[in-house]
């Protein structure tokens, strides 16, 4: 690192909501940064103030992925040009993340696209959240710093102080996820199992392990439809669950998903704030990543160990 580099930290348009966040935890002002639109949905990106010789910190969650996605790529190559030293992208949410693998025939692998096209715009860095699935850190060819939800959610499930606690996967895929949970909260496991018609649309579910009498938190990565918790949930309740809570670090939430956690028998629904809800709900819970953002910027900055941030 130069002796000269400072660090800066700026915001893609829809996630300046966090990234103000973020830069009041670390103790500095986002950077000046304009979007000049045009009337056929083309957009140019513009750093107002120098970025030479710097570090340079791009907060932007790729939700609604499209549109975001390519204002970021603009963002590291406007930063590229600009002769940043160094160019991470802080992606609370990583979209495509879900297209980790060939699941049928003739698919694309949409999260190592996107990981690619990342690293041929110039991105130094990757700092994320909760992917899908561990694997796709390997899927880059820059350092990733894959960070958990677990250290905001697992204090505020203690917090609740529930009696007869378990721990549920909402299907087989979230197993070790959930396991890392119940292993830490020393609760037992229990699993449910789906099959899909084609996606987020759920053929049949079932329930594997003791409900009854139990105070049940699902864990997942995400939250999309909320078909499966919904789902889950209902089977839960009809075997006997005291409760059913939800804990999923990214919420979603498209089409229906916000009305059928209304309409759910699911108590609570707690949530990070990598991408912004889309209308409030009395039942869903957010917690604010940008102390575990800010504290991981630090590190990185300072070239420190980031290790300790990890709980689960």
């Amino acid at each position: 690192m130069s002796a000269d580099s400072q660090i800066k930290l700026f915001s893609g348009e829809k996630s300046t909501y966090v990234a103000e966040q973020i830069a009041k935890v670390y103790g500095v002002s986002l950077g000046k940064y304009t979007l000049q639109k045009f009337s056929d949905g083309e957009f140019q990106p513009s750093f107002e103030e120098s970025v030479r010789g710097d570090q340079v910190f791009i907060i932007q969650s790729t939700f609604q992925p499209n549109d975001n996605l390519i204002e970021l790529l603009m963002m590291i190559d406007a930063a590229k040009r600009a002769s940043a030293y160094k160019i991470v992208a802080v992606m609370p949410y990583f979209g495509f993340a879900r297209q980790d693998r060939k699941d049928k025939p003739r698919v694309s692998i949409g999260a190592k696209v996107v990981a690619d096209i990342l690293y041929a715009t110039g991105v130094s860095r990757i700092m994320t959240m909760d992917l899908h699935a561990d694997q796709i850190q390997g899927f880059f060819n820059v350092p990733v710093d894959h960070l958990y939800a677990s250290s905001l959610f697992v204090p505020y499930i203690k917090s609740l102080q529930l009696d007869n606690l378990v721990i549920g996967s909402p299907d087989m895929g979230g197993t070790k996820r959930a396991n890392a949970y119940a292993r830490f909260l020393e609760t037992p496991l229990v699993i449910s199992h789906k099959s899909r018609e084609k996606a987020n649309v759920i053929g049949q579910l079932t329930v594997i392990g003791p409900v009854k009498d139990k105070n049940v938190v699902i864990v997942d990565d995400m939250i999309d439809t909320a078909g499966t918790v919904c789902k889950a949930a209902e089977i839960m309740k009809h075997r006997g669950a005291k409760s059913v809570r939800v804990v999923a670090t990214h919420p979603v939430l498209s089409g229906p998903a916000i009305e059928r956690i209304r309409n759910s028998e699911i108590e609570e629904v707690i949530v990070s704030n990598s991408i912004p809800l889309r209308e409030e709900c009395d039942k869903i819970t957010v917690l604010s990543v940008a102390d575990i953002f800010a504290d991981t910027i630090k590190k990185v900055y300072n070239k420190q160990s980031i290790s300790g941030n990890f709980i689960v």
